[in-house]
């Protein structure tokens, strides 16, 4: 496999280290693609609210999405990690991107966050057939990770089951199933 990449923005091709061995799963840059363009283009969202958004990336593995969202001029980002291996990577990567004023990374399990403060847009991306999201994010809800009304995208696997009440948008790229929904108000 290779590294991912930054796909656009201002660190638009920088390549990003992984951990080691295969316990980190990177999304695919044309899942990531795909669910940035979403965020970009749809009514409910749009390059305006990225500017602004503070961005949460739950099991955040290389922290690809959250380093996105800053590329695309998103306002800050925290990156939540149980793995050591993988803390150490989103690190490097921050600064290989040169964000670490924007940026913070949480040793934590995201289904028992400590408290945090709110972000407007939350990224999922759990090990895949775990049907983790749910629970993470009644968790992070819990514990003040999660603004209400936060746009929340979950990359989801094959098996996993999940269905939002109000879903926003829905596509499938490879094993990948990207879901957007808001979080409730």
């Amino acid at each position: 496999m290779t590294n991912p990449r930054i796909i656009a923005g201002a660190f638009k091709g920088k390549k990003l280290s992984t951990p080691p061995g295969l316990a980190t799963r990177p999304t695919s840059g044309r899942a990531r693609q795909a669910a940035f363009d979403i965020l970009l283009h749809a009514p409910w969202a749009g390059a305006a609210f990225m500017q602004k958004a503070r961005v949460l990336d739950v099991f955040a593995g290389t922290g690809a999405f959250g380093l996105e969202a800053l590329s695309r001029g998103a306002a800050a980002a925290t990156f939540i990690e149980i793995s050591r291996d993988a803390q150490a990577v989103i690190k490097a990567n921050i600064l290989a991107c040169k964000v670490a004023h924007i940026t913070r990374v949480m040793g934590a399990d995201a289904l028992a966050p400590p408290p945090g403060h709110a972000h407007e847009l939350v990224f999922f991306d759990p090990p895949y057939g775990q049907n983790l999201t749910l629970r993470a994010l009644l968790a992070l809800s819990l514990t003040g990770w999660v603004a209400p009304g936060a746009i929340i995208v979950a990359e989801l696997g094959p098996d996993d089951e999940l269905a939002p009440a109000e879903l926003l948008a829905e596509r499938v790229h490879g094993k990948a199933r990207l879901l957007f929904w808001r979080a409730k108000p």
